[in-house]
């Protein structure tokens, strides 16, 4: 269904977009969407480094349980 849209329908469904909406109406909703799109690449940097921070803080602990015991 998709395949069939050429450029001319592209044209046209942008002009109607336009009209219906406006043009500030349009830019602020981009603006919205530029916001959302870098909150969403912050979260996912935030949770890999937290999952990474966990992963390195079980790594460094490798002695034994019975070592660990022992010591104690």
């Amino acid at each position: 269904m998709l395949n069939n849209i050429g450029l001319p329908g592209l044209l046209l469904i942008a002009v109607v977009v336009l009209v219906l909406f406006g043009r500030g109406k349009i830019s602020s909703l981009m603006g919205e969407v530029g916001k959302g799109i870098t909150a969403f690449k912050k979260g996912v940097k935030d949770g890999t480094e937290e999952i990474e921070k966990a992963q390195a803080d079980t790594a460094r602990d490798v002695t034994p349980e019975t070592e660990k015991q022992d010591k104690a």
